[in-house]
């Protein structure tokens, strides 16, 4: 069978696109979040506070939203999550928050707390004073790399202790996942720089941008130049099939190309595939394929090694991609990438199934998906190469400062965010997790809240020392 190649843009006009991009859960209306607000029980031992991983006094903050103080609501969110108005808009409350909710019943559904979530952020009064105040310096400099989540949490964390933070990042704009890596529709008109400029204004934190570490700076020089240093790089490195035909034109990061349609004016230049394989399981995986479909590609399959129910995205998830028109394709093993010189003409895989024991096995069964383009999403890893000698370009690790890795090769850390180094704190994706944003805006706080005891402890000695 003859295989044309048909990756091309322009697949649909702008405007067709632009309406597919809009924001994929409108806000509230006024009327709604009444009715809304007036469904939650404000219990008094909230499952759903312990269910938030930055602990947010939910019923709290929706008693004030049906009272109507949500500016007040605002503030009680934004002091435990700053970055309350993007996890209310791409946080999976739906095994969350809401799950926990005990509303969550065969007979009703949760209270929309995701929603409330946002309602409020989004009412913040822009008018009044800023709603967080920075004690007095402390003349302690800490460095954070990574601008992402956790950095600027625990940037904002520590600014408000008093202590002057620089923070290096490798891109030329601040935000982490939320400014390249969450699906274009789950975050619209630009929000996630409108929020980091939020968290700036607090004052007493510096942006120094395209500054990598292990490239621009290394870490020794954060640890001489200041008196702690928090890491929130994510993860750089992708998963690789290690199967024949994955080098072949055709064969995408999915990750890579979400960064570019994410940065990307016009999204009718972006190259689109008019039969698309995504492989993977999670968050990723629909967002890409969702996307896609979004910007025109006929047909997009995901397909996955097990059956749907171990998928690490969300039932949620998967309704949206199942109603975006995404066809799911279980229990199959990749096997190859077939291509020509032009690209990628198809892709084979190994039906899967499971033993007596649970065990997936291969079986003896085949099946040939026809495409033109093959996105990978099946997850990324850390890369310690940032903890070489930057000022000397040298790609070995500098074993003096380089902290210590985990089993799953990330940076180990104790429970109070601390890694081997006892100057060196990490967080975020970039240690052991679940890779939520909520998640690492929690370990930004818990590890501020460490660096400060521990540069105020180093504070209370040296007055001692000079008395």
């Amino acid at each position: 069978m003859t295989i044309t190649h048909d990756i091309k843009s322009n697949r649909l006009l702008d405007v067709e696109i632009s309406e597919n991009f809009i924001d994929m859960t409108p806000p509230l209306t006024d009327k709604q979040v009444l009715v809304a607000s007036e469904r939650c029980l404000f219990c008094y031992d909230a499952p759903c506070i312990d269910a938030c991983p930055t602990g947010i006094d939910i019923p709290l903050f929706i008693r004030k939203i049906n009272t109507g103080n949500a500016h007040g609501a605002a503030k009680e969110i934004l002091s435990a999550n700053i970055l309350g108005g993007s996890c209310a808009r791409v946080c999976p409350t739906e095994t969350l928050c809401e799950q926990a909710c005990v509303r969550n019943t065969c007979e009703e559904a949760p209270v929309e707390i995701g929603r409330l979530q946002r309602y409020a952020v989004d009412r913040l009064d822009k008018d009044l004073p800023y709603p967080f105040t920075r004690a007095a310096s402390t003349g302690k400099t800490v460095a954070i790399v990574g601008a992402g989540p956790a950095g600027l949490s625990c940037a904002h964390q520590l600014a408000q202790h008093g202590h002057q933070v620089t923070i290096y990042e490798a891109a030329s704009k601040s935000g982490g996942l939320n400014e390249y890596g969450i699906a274009l529709y789950k975050l619209v008109d630009d929000y996630a720089q409108k929020e980091v400029d939020f968290v700036l204004e607090i004052g007493g934190i510096d942006i120094k941008y395209q500054q990598a570490l292990g490239r621009d700076v290394s870490l020794k020089q954060l640890r001489d130049s200041h008196d702690a240093v928090f890491i929130g790089i994510g993860m750089s490195d992708v998963n690789a099939l290690n199967i024949p035909g994955e080098d072949s034109k055709g064969v995408e990061d999915a990750v890579a190309y979400i960064r570019d349609l994410r940065q990307e004016n016009s999204l009718a230049n972006l190259p689109v595939g008019r039969k698309v394989v995504v492989i993977g399981a999670g968050m990723t995986a629909i967002d890409i394929a969702v996307q896609s479909k979004k910007l025109g590609a006929e047909e997009v399959s995901i397909v996955y090694r097990r059956d749907m129910s171990a998928m690490g995205a969300s039932k949620h998830e998967q309704e949206l991609a199942l109603k975006n028109g995404v066809t799911f394709i279980c229990n199959a093993q990749p096997k190859q990438i077939i291509a020509d010189d032009a690209g990628v003409t198809a892709m084979e895989f190994t039906k899967t199934e499971l033993d007596e024991c649970g065990k997936l096995m291969m079986t003896d069964d085949t099946i040939t998906l026809q495409c033109d383009i093959v996105f990978k999403a099946i997850g990324q890893k850390f890369s310690s190469s940032p903890f070489g000698d930057g000022s000397t370009g040298s790609a070995e690790l500098n074993h003096e400062h380089s902290p210590a890795l985990d089993k799953r090769g990330r940076i180990a850390v104790n429970e109070h965010y601390q890694s081997s180094l006892t100057d060196v704190f990490a967080g975020g994706d970039c240690i052991n997790g679940k890779d939520l944003v909520v998640e690492a805006v929690d370990h930004g706080n818990k590890a501020a809240l460490a660096i400060h005891q521990q540069l105020s402890a180093k504070l209370s000695i040296n007055k001692i020392t000079q008395a």
